[in-house]
């Protein structure tokens, strides 16, 4: 493939692991992709609860938009899970499938969706079709700890974001502006 093809071309990158930063990590290519005019899409699977970037985005609304697909208490491991839970990770999944396709966006972010995969609230086929059916202009990124085998092994770049020491077992719960 010729170098501008490449160039050119939307990738789908993953960002996974147990350590803090993924989410922050895609925030920061939307600001960066800001820059130079592109739009942004994030999706904020299982999150509901009140975070900076929110009130961020809408000062920059004209580049990046985020909506949330989730309630605000902590998600557990239930299997079957919650029905409550699975109906709003499968309304954001329609969300970002949407995003990818409307032409409105250089860049979509599915933030959280690979923990929405280990939770059974979204199965790995339907994070493959994402995947598969995304069209070439646009840059799909996954985050979110878990990243299945086969979503590794479909993205074009994975960064595995690695847990070596947290003040959060020090006692050091989420702050303001750092962690939310």
């Amino acid at each position: 493939m010729p170098k501008t093809r490449l160039q050119n071309k939307g990738y789908t990158q993953v960002y996974t692991g147990s350590g803090k930063g993924k989410t922050t990590a895609a925030l920061g290519l939307a600001f960066r992709a800001m820059g130079w005019g592109m739009k942004t899409y994030i999706g904020q699977f299982m999150k509901g609860q009140k975070y900076g970037e929110l009130d961020a985005a809408r000062m920059v609304a004209a580049y990046i938009v985020i909506e949330q697909y989730g309630l605000n208490t902590f998600v557990h491991v239930q299997n079957p899970p919650d029905a409550e839970h699975v109906a709003m990770a499968k309304s954001g999944y329609e969300k970002i499938q949407t995003a990818l396709f409307s032409k409105k966006y250089d860049i979509v972010v599915a933030d959280e969706i690979l923990t929405s995969n280990y939770f059974n609230l979204l199965s790995t086929h339907e994070l493959l079709n994402l995947i598969e059916e995304k069209p070439n202009s646009v840059e799909l990124i996954l985050t979110g700890r878990y990243a299945p085998q086969e979503i590794v092994e479909a993205a074009d770049l994975v960064s595995e974001i690695k847990e070596i020491k947290h003040y959060y077992h020090l006692g050091v719960e989420t702050r303001k502006g750092i962690e939310r």
